[in-house]
């Protein structure tokens, strides 16, 4: 299928589809006329890069996931677990624990200076 229809049957931007081919999470052959061709289950692939931004993966983590996906099952995606993908996502985990506690910081902080205008 070519990206017009891929981006129909998934919902997002051309744009977006050929930003997830250069970051290397979708591919596309080229036709003779030069324009991409996606497989079938290229449907397949958008949607599970699509939940796993939503989960607040970046695209550079998504690389090294989206290979161990395995379906989508009641919107959320299923792996095919390995040591590799459970130590990536126990760091990312690690990551997003000390930003809350970064923002949690700061709120406090903020709550203070606002307790001192009374």
């Amino acid at each position: 299928m070519q990206i017009g229809e891929l981006a129909q049957r998934t919902g997002v931007n051309p744009r977006l589809l050929r930003y997830y081919e250069a970051q290397g999470l979708l591919t596309a052959d080229r036709g003779p006329n030069g324009y991409r061709r996606y497989a079938d289950d290229s449907v397949l692939t958008v949607r599970k890069i699509r939940i796993l931004l939503d989960a607040g993966l970046t695209t550079e983590v998504i690389k090294h996931v989206l290979p161990c996906t395995r379906e989508i099952r009641d919107n959320e995606t299923v792996f095919d677990w390995c040591q590799s993908l459970r130590d990536l996502l126990d760091h990312e985990l690690a990551t997003v624990d000390r930003r809350l506690d970064g923002l949690q910081r700061t709120r406090d902080t903020l709550a203070a200076y606002l307790g001192q205008s009374s």
